[in-house]
């Protein structure tokens, strides 16, 4: 058994080589431009938007109060006229890329303070480099992607897209695996 304070170097690390690594995927390889799609009438929705004062938040629309009401044949005629969406209301504004980014980092590091707790409940302080990689990257994996299909299964997000942000928490979990296992006790 090895303590997670022990494991500071690997831990941070390999939040520093995920928080480069997502930048070399969302800066300059582009895969994930077509994430979002743009409505056909932009303005118009927007205006809408501001007239109704949304706030910042999570909304479903057409909104139902109870799975009773689901049933209700005012609500299924809504859905049936449509749309239908889900969707994430920001504060108006330029993004706050440096709180994004910081909050990034952090989740980097608490994804990789799992790894190091997991590895270092299963291993012993001479593993081989392997075992620490096998146990840190497949911790690291279920913390950056796995969580990502509910998404899909329950609110309608494309699983094109939420395939390719797994496949990034696969980047992400295959550079933790490799930072533990080449830091693992350094």
């Amino acid at each position: 058994m090895v303590s997670i304070l022990s494991l500071w170097l690997p831990i941070l690390v390999s939040a520093v080589f995920v928080f480069v690594v997502s930048t070399i995927i969302h800066m300059f390889l582009g895969y994930h431009k077509s994430d979002f799609g743009k409505v056909s009438n932009e303005d118009e929705v927007m205006e809408a938007l501001r007239r109704g004062g949304i706030k910042p938040g999570d909304y479903f629309i057409p909104h139902v109060g109870s799975m009773k009401a689901m049933s209700s044949p005012e609500y299924i005629e809504k859905t049936t006229a449509g749309p239908v969406a889900i969707m994430s209301v920001m504060p108006s504004g330029p993004p706050n890329m440096t709180k994004n980014l910081t909050l990034w980092f952090l989740y980097s590091i608490v994804v990789s303070i799992m790894a190091a707790y997991v590895a270092g409940r299963a291993l012993g302080p001479e593993s081989a480099y392997l075992e620490v990689f096998r146990f840190a990257g497949i911790t690291a994996f279920v913390g950056y992607s796995i969580g990502l299909m509910q998404n899909s299964i329950w609110y309608g997000r494309s699983w094109c897209t939420t395939f390719k942000s797994m496949f990034d928490g696969l980047l992400y979990a295959l550079v933790t695996a490799g930072a533990f296992g080449w830091l693992w006790l350094a």
